[in-house]
């Protein structure tokens, strides 16, 4: 039987792949300019972004939870950056402070969730309005310049003419893929997304792992929000615009249950590459945004329907 759900999932892994190759071969074809290095490393500078966000809201599907404020977090933490940095602290301090901020953000909601016992998606639902709402009203609605050298060299800077936050963003990656696949805590996840009820007869704790993958989703999308706010020079309110959308997209077609207990951040990192690069393709070919809008919620329509088939051809076995 391990045999068998090991070779669906490594087939669905390699559809995934195939879906990739074929992107990029008919985007190649329609636009020539979208094979070429300085596109490919566009591709990954936005995938790195989306990704960290992945890899929070990934793990908390798989423990059977749901977070819709990681953009709102995101936009919020760099506009805050860019509002201390007029009283010229440090940017080291500057970030620790942001990044405090968003783990007590991401505590809020996991209160929300265990204390008060509302549903996740209407608990987070609320969060994403609160602190876009609160990102206009820090700036009065205007996006914040950013002069410090190190911050912008934080989201802009290179190294060996790579990106910082692709850097970043493998290793953060590969941590993660050691903390669910390696550590207590990852196989804990999975047990309280399988069945929450029978891990608390087990012993765990379900409302403190709850904690932890809220915490470190909001942690990293505060992260995400500097990196842009560094390489745009300014805390911009209106940014990450449907971020947590995407992130749910990449998750979902990337193998993650959405009921939970179930998933692999492998599959996560191909479909990540997968939207980006169908993204990418659509701007170089200078698609409307609007319709881009329209493509996107298509692709989300088509993962959820691929994870119900998953679901019901695994009922089947």
């Amino acid at each position: 039987m391990k045999d068998i759900i090991g070779f669906i999932k490594r087939s669905e892994q390699m559809g995934l792949l195939i879906v990739l190759v074929l992107i990029i071969v008919v985007f190649s074809l329609l636009q020539p300019s979208f094979f070429s290095v300085p596109n490919f490393i566009n591709i990954l500078f936005a995938a790195s972004l989306v990704g960290l966000i992945v890899l929070g809201e990934a793990l908390l599907i798989i423990g059977g939870q749901i977070d819709l404020s990681p953009g709102s977090v995101a936009a919020f933490s760099g506009v805050l950056a860019a509002i201390l940095f007029r009283y010229e602290l440090p940017a080291l301090l500057v970030m620790a402070i942001v990044m405090a901020v968003a783990l007590l953000i991401g505590f809020i909601n996991s209160q929300m969730v265990n204390a008060l016992k509302i549903e996740p998606f209407i608990a987070t639902l609320a969060a994403m309005q609160v602190f876009r709402g609160l990102a206009h009203i820090i700036c009065n609605g205007s996006s914040v310049p950013i002069r410090n050298q190190l911050f912008i060299y934080f989201g802009a800077g290179r190294v060996f003419g790579i990106p910082i936050s692709i850097i970043f963003f493998i290793i953060v990656a590969a941590v993660f893929i050691v903390i669910i696949n390696k550590t207590r805590f990852g196989r804990n996840v999975y047990m309280i997304g399988g069945n929450e009820t029978a891990a608390r007869l087990a012993g765990l704790n379900p409302q403190r792992i709850k904690v932890v993958l809220y915490m470190l989703t909001t942690l990293l999308a505060s992260i995400t929000g500097m990196l842009l706010a560094g390489r745009m020079n300014s805390g911009q309110p209106v940014a990450h615009n449907g971020l947590e959308f995407d992130a749910i997209t990449v998750a979902i077609l990337g193998g993650v249950r959405f009921s939970g207990g179930s998933g692999t951040l492998t599959g996560c990192f191909i479909a990540l590459l997968i939207l980006e690069s169908f993204k990418n393709g659509l701007m170089v070919l200078n698609v409307p945004v609007f319709w881009q809008q329209v493509a996107r919620g298509l692709l989300l329509v088509a993962a959820l329907s691929v994870d119900y088939i998953r679901q019901k051809k695994a009922k089947q076995h």
